[in-house]
């Protein structure tokens, strides 16, 4: 236990040297994460076949699609200080540098520190082939005050409200890897388990559906939203994250 805390403490040390005590320190003010997504005239949907080292034309960052885990631990060795460890999902492949941020500059009030779990967006649409696992760390300024911890991801939060603690949280969404090819029912039309058939009940909350009749209205980007383009049956014919 002791040699894990020791490699958490070093990770924490790092992070700070990287991104500097004001941006870790909850009590400082921080930048707001980027809450709209680039455009770019090669965002086609559901063309993307690149790998996750495209390059970015401007950075964006949002908050990852689910937060599983949360861990706050102490370390055994003076000084003592806390470090939050988190693990997460992300929709797709092409997510680079996952990082905690501070929901909000100051003191919490009750006590709770309230964080993001954000990184940096693909540059180009995915095709949903799984969601991808994430992992940050985040050094806590001491506080005597300290009782938790709330993080926060795009569909989801976890809370840890006792130090040292942890939390986790299994997410049971269809991530449509295996989507296409299978009938698409709206909210109340399917049971639980129907063969060939994908529920929306079951698919994470932030979704569009194309049908052969639709246009496409707009041309803003989300890769936190999964998009279906269904057939004049229902069948979905592609699955993608814009």
């Amino acid at each position: 236990m002791n040699s894990m805390l020791g490699w958490f403490a070093a990770v924490a040390m790092a992070a700070v040297a990287q991104i500097g005590a004001a941006t870790l320190a909850y009590g400082q003010p921080q930048t707001t994460p980027g809450t709209q997504p680039q455009s770019s005239s090669n965002n086609q949907p559901g063309a993307s076949g690149e790998s996750p080292g495209d390059e970015v034309s401007a950075t964006v960052e949002l908050p990852v699609l689910y937060v599983t885990g949360v861990e706050i631990l102490q370390t055994a060795s003076d000084p003592k200080f806390d470090v939050v460890s988190v693990t997460g999902l992300v929709s797709s492949d092409g997510w680079t540098a996952p990082q905690l941020v501070p929901t909000y500059a100051g003191k919490p009030f009750d006590g709770v520190v309230d964080l993001e779990f954000i990184a940096t967006v693909p540059a180009q649409s995915r095709l949903a082939t799984g969601f991808v696992a994430v992992s940050a760390v985040f050094p806590l300024e001491p506080d005597p005050g300290l009782k938790g911890v709330r993080v926060r991801g795009a569909e989801n939060a976890i809370s840890v409200l006792q130090v040292p603690g942890s939390n986790r949280n299994t997410v049971q969404v269809n991530d449509c890897k295996d989507c296409l090819g299978k009938r698409f029912a709206p909210l109340g039309q399917a049971q639980a388990g129907e063969q060939g058939v994908v529920r929306q009940e079951d698919l994470p909350k932030a979704l569009r559906v194309i049908r052969p009749s639709d246009g496409i209205r707009g041309a803003d980007q989300d890769p936190d939203r999964l998009t279906l383009i269904t057939d004049e049956n229902g069948a979905i014919v592609q699955a993608f994250w814009e």
